[in-house]
């Protein structure tokens, strides 16, 4: 079993990369269109490159519990994050138009991409990780739907075109080839390709998160208001862990699954929701306060629940 120590050492590159992203994005290097532009490469191009070349002969991915329970547990897990929030968001005396909402929606979902997939593939390897991107297709598919309600008001029409996007399409794909047993048959260039785009997506995924957040840096008395932060925090990585932790224990599921779910429950708040409060009329700034507050905890608290995670779990 890890030590704290060990784990701590493992999860401190993935945060140090999102540190010289906000780092590169404060000395000018990436700002303005490159900003939008490396964001665009990176979740149309390089993460679903990622997601073929870890789902394609995933042995893991061939039970069928590591496909069809994991995509269920993803959606419950998220779904019932944003509706808690919501609920503490209301006790703690948020109000719709202030910033109630955001805080449900940034609170409720757990970074399901670019942080655990490292630590998932540091621990355990290649097949775990393929089953992390299946769960996160019900996280995804949590996000475009009750997500969207929470923050807009909007119809669940919206929410589902939303998902035809090139990360649920080539996951989709890819899962299909492997159950056809077609794995085998596809050309050597198009896997080699593949791998070599993947792998730029993570660590410039990291990089781009670093980057997003660093605008809000320049006035750090704004970003940790203690209602929100302790709010927040007492929610993503307290209560939520427990959650998720009794659902690992209980729920009869793949070892794969089972590990899954012990690192979804130590993670902080998701960074998307940043972006869904700009376009849909939200409050960017409480997302901000939420991801930053859950993360800085995050990174003394993470491997203490991943430890105690894996010795209940295991």
């Amino acid at each position: 079993m890890p030590t704290y120590w060990n784990l701590l050492q493992l999860i401190f590159p993935v945060f140090a990369l999102v540190a010289i992203g906000a780092l590169v994005r404060r000395v000018h290097w990436i700002e303005g269109p490159a900003e939008t532009s490396l964001i665009r490469l990176v979740v149309n191009l390089c993460y679903p490159c990622f997601i073929f070349d870890a789902v394609i002969g995933n042995t893991a991915l061939h039970q069928p519990g590591n496909v069809l329970l994991p995509p269920l547990l993803g959606f419950g897990t998220t779904a019932f994050g944003i509706g808690l929030s919501l609920y503490a968001g209301r006790a703690l005396r948020l109000m719709t138009g202030q910033g109630l909402r955001t805080f449900a929606l940034s609170t409720g979902i757990g970074n399901y991409g670019y942080l655990p997939l490292p630590i998932v593939a540091a621990m355990w390897g290649h097949e775990t990780q393929g089953v992390l991107l299946v769960h996160n297709l019900g996280a995804e598919v949590a996000l475009w739907t009750v997500g969207l309600l929470v923050m807009s008001g909007s119809s669940l029409r919206e929410g589902w075109r939303k998902l035809l996007n090139p990360v649920i399409v080539t996951l989709v794909v890819a899962l299909a080839i492997n159950f056809a047993g077609l794995a085998a048959y596809v050309p050597p260039l198009v896997r080699t390709v593949a791998h070599d785009l993947g792998v730029c997506a993570i660590p410039i995924g990291l990089l781009m998160i670093g980057v997003s957040l660093a605008g809000y840096l320049a006035e750090p008395r704004n970003l940790f208001p203690p209602r929100i932060a302790l709010g927040s925090c007492a929610l993503r990585l307290g209560l939520m862990p427990v959650a998720i932790l009794c659902v690992a224990y209980w729920v009869p599921c793949p070892v794969e699954l089972k590990r899954v779910l012990v690192v979804q429950a130590a993670m902080p708040a998701a960074v998307f929701p940043i972006v869904l409060a700009r376009h849909y009329g939200g409050q960017p700034l409480v997302a901000v306060q939420v991801v930053l507050a859950t993360t800085a905890l995050g990174l003394l608290v993470i491997p203490l629940w991943l430890s105690q995670g894996l010795a209940w779990i295991f």
